[in-house]
């Protein structure tokens, strides 16, 4: 089930997978220039991102 926003933002699942897509190159940026704890962050936001979108395909196949 799907719970559009107003302004065509999507809901939850697609602002998830907006965030898995985009930190990818923020922490690529991070490490290129030693930002050591920004990456670290950032990295950690990926993994959270990564397993909320393992979990979603999980949720759906069942």
């Amino acid at each position: 089930m799907q719970h559009d926003e107003p302004g065509g933002e999507g809901g939850p699942d697609e602002a998830v997978a907006f965030i898995a897509e985009s930190v990818v190159e923020l922490a690529r940026l991070a490490r290129r220039h030693r930002l050591e704890i920004l990456r670290h962050l950032l990295g950690m936001v990926q993994l959270e991102a990564e397993e909320r979108l393992r979990l979603r395909s999980k949720r759906k196949l069942s």
